[in-house]
């Protein structure tokens, strides 16, 4: 099922009654989430990822915009007409329940025709368990479940219906690391085996751009970059994108524009055919080169070991971060003892930002 945002936003009363200007949580949001994808919603908390989720299923209405499942202008449905399936945080199971009773739940609400016969509803509450590889479960409460267990009752839940669009609300927050990754492996295989449209909201840039067709960055309710979670990684449109992405985070050095050559500090680090000017530049961490004669010239100050990797944590004057973190191969490895360790830089991963505006500048570095 294609969805369509149009011009979408959404203004909450403020709490400080000095202060008359309404709060906007999403503000003139436009998107189109094409049949069949799975689009990861990005952003700090408190951005209007959850929002927009809500507005989409329904429980909150837009201050203003349409909302579109296909050609149906769904803004004013109510969310129980409007096919949808939403997977909470907090898995929201009943204690009381069985596994097969809280898939077959949503299914014995339905009224009239769409209600099935009992012996449909065992069918497909089966065959949702069998889908997310619960169905030896089927019998058990939650109390007798692990959390990935339970996550995978909620989906289950929300699949059973066969809605025309899954919405996942930070549904792997609650668990421990292995059971996240495992998690959203199943996700990404479900997303896939139903075809079913589906928008999944985290603040964990990692999963979003681990299981997404495509993400959508937010920042105070706006829109700041959609595209291939590749693609954004790899062509970030402003500062903040380039910080959110990535672990480690980008490194952020204050820089010059002089005579044709990037300077961080003192260091002349590459060629950039831009105008003199000051720049913010950031620099992925697999973006530095170990150099006995580098152009940038860092203070080292740890080695972390992460096995086929090492991390190196230096200082540098320019440097914004507290610390630098380049990733680089075991074999690259400074001297024990070393003090200090040189740096040559990817071009490619590198990014020039404006120093006002924060939009990145285009230039090709070299």
């Amino acid at each position: 099922m294609r969805v369509v945002l149009q011009h979408l936003t959404k203004r909450f009363p403020n709490r400080n009654k000095k202060i008359k200007e309404d709060v906007v949580a999403v503000d003139n949001f436009t998107f189109e989430i094409p049949d069949g994808e799975l689009i990861g919603l990005l952003g700090p908390s408190g951005c209007g990822k959850s929002t927009v989720l809500n507005l989409i299923c329904g429980l909150q209405k837009p201050t203003s915009g349409k909302i579109f499942f296909g050609d149906d202008d769904v803004t004013e449905l109510p969310p129980e007409n409007r096919g949808v399936g939403l997977v909470f945080q907090n898995y929201a199971l009943y204690p009381h329940l069985t596994v097969r009773q809280s898939i077959l739940f949503p299914l014995q609400n339905l009224k009239g025709a769409e209600r099935p016969s009992k012996e449909e509803m065992l069918r497909k509450a089966t065959e949702a368990a069998k889908l997310v590889q619960i169905d030896a479960l089927m019998d058990r409460k939650p109390s007798e479940m692990s959390g990935g267990q339970q996550q995978r009752v909620a989906i289950a839940r929300a699949l059973v219906k066969r809605p025309r669009v899954l919405l996942l609300d930070e549904p792997l927050s609650n668990l421990d690391a292995r059971l996240r990754l495992q998690t959203r492996e199943e996700i990404r295989r479900i997303q896939r085996e139903t075809g079913i449209t589906t928008v999944f909201v985290t603040h964990d840039q990692e999963e979003a751009m681990s299981i997404s067709d495509r993400i959508v960055v937010m920042k105070n309710g706006v829109m700041q970059q959609i595209g291939r979670p590749q693609d954004v990684y790899d062509s970030p449109v402003n500062l903040f994108v380039a910080k959110f992405l990535g672990t480690p985070p980008i490194n952020v050095f204050e820089g010059e524009v002089r005579n044709g050559l990037l300077y961080l500090g003192e260091d002349s680090v590459l060629a950039v055919p831009l105008s003199d000017r000051k720049v913010w530049v950031g620099i992925r961490p697999e973006g530095f080169v170990p150099e006995l004669a580098g152009p940038l010239h860092c203070e080292l100050r740890a080695v972390e070991v992460m096995g086929r990797d090492i991390s190196v944590v230096a200082d540098h004057p320019a440097s914004v971060n507290t610390a630098i973190r380049a990733i680089i191969s075991a074999e690259d490895r400074p001297a024990e003892g070393a003090e200090a360790v040189r740096f040559a830089l990817k071009p490619d991963k590198v990014f020039l930002f404006d120093r006002e505006s924060e939009k990145r500048l285009d230039a090709v570095l070299r």
